[in-house]
C-alpha cells in the first residue's frame, strides 16, 4: 500500500534510527572539528549536546533496541589516510579525519553496541558516499528515523536524501543540535515538507504503544 502522508507512525518491523556525525572530532570537546568553532558556537553546541541531545539519543538508542528497531550510525572517517578520497567539498571546507582515528569513533555516550553498523562517510551525506541505502533496503527498512549533528548540514541532508529515495523519515527535533538555536529552528523549518518531525518524548511514547515495550 502507497503511503498518502509523511505524518504517519513508524513500522517498527521497518525501522531504523540513524545517528549522524555524534563522534568525537565534532561532538566531543577536544575534537578537531570542534577546535574551529568560535567561543559562542561552542558554548550553545556542547550545552545543547549535554542537557538535552545525548540524553535524548541515549532514550532512542535503549527504546529502539528493546524493540529490536536497527541503531545504525555515520560517522565522518577517510578510507585513505591522507583523505585522497574525500569530497571535494570536504577537501575545500578542510575536513579531515584519518582512517580509524580517535576523531572518526562515534561518542563513547552513545557508542555501538554489538553489531550495529557504522557507516563511514566522506561527504556530508551519508546516502552519497556509503552504501546505507543498499544496507537498508536489504533489512527491510521503510521508516528511518533521524537525529544527529549538525541539524542544517549533515542531518538536513540525510534527511532530505532518504526521502527522495523513498524513506518515510521522522527528524527527532531535539535529538538534534547545529552551532545555534537560529540555524537549528531555520533548518527545521526548511525540512518540514521531507519529514515527519516528533520530539524524543512522543516518539518514545509512539514506539512503546507500537511494540508493547518499555
Amino acid at each position: 500500500m502507497i503511503a498518502v502522508s509523511r505524518n504517519v507512525p513508524i513500522d517498527p518491523a521497518h525501522a531504523a534510527l540513524l545517528i549522524v556525525d555524534i563522534q568525537n572530532y565534532c561532538a566531543h570537546p577536544d575534537g578537531t572539528g570542534s577546535h574551529k568553532l568560535d567561543a559562542q558556537q561552542r558554548h550553545y553546541l556542547f550545552h545543547s549536546l549535554r542537557e538535552t541531545v545525548l540524553p535524548n539519543l541515549q532514550l532512542l538508542q535503549s527504546a529502539c533496541r528493546r524493540a529490536h528497531i536497527e541503531v545504525i550510525y555515520a560517522a565522518v572517517e577517510n578510507m585513505t589516510r591522507d583523505g585522497r578520497d574525500r569530497s571535494l567539498d570536504y577537501k575545500i571546507s578542510g575536513i579531515d579525519v584519518p582512517q580509524g582515528s580517535w576523531d572518526a569513533r562515534v561518542l563513547d555516550e552513545i557508542a555501538p553496541v554489538g553489531d550495529e553498523m557504522v557507516f563511514c562517510k566522506t561527504s556530508s551525506s551519508v546516502f552519497i558516499s556509503t552504501n546505507i541505502d543498499y544496507i537498508l533496503r536489504n533489512l527491510g527498512v521503510r521508516s528511518l528515523i533521524v537525529a544527529g549533528m549538525m541539524t542544517d548540514q549533515c542531518v538536513e541532508s540525510a534527511v532530505r536524501d532518504a526521502c527522495d529515495l523513498g524513506y518515510l523519515v521522522t527528524l527527532v527535533s531535539d535529538a538534534c543540535t547545529t552551532e545555534s538555536a537560529e540555524r537549528h529552528e531555520q533548518s527545521l523549518l526548511g525540512i518540514r515538507g521531507y519529514c515527519r518531525q516528533s520530539t524524543t518524548d512522543l516518539l518514545l511514547a509512539e514506539i512503546a504503544t507500537l511494540t508493547g515495550s518499555r
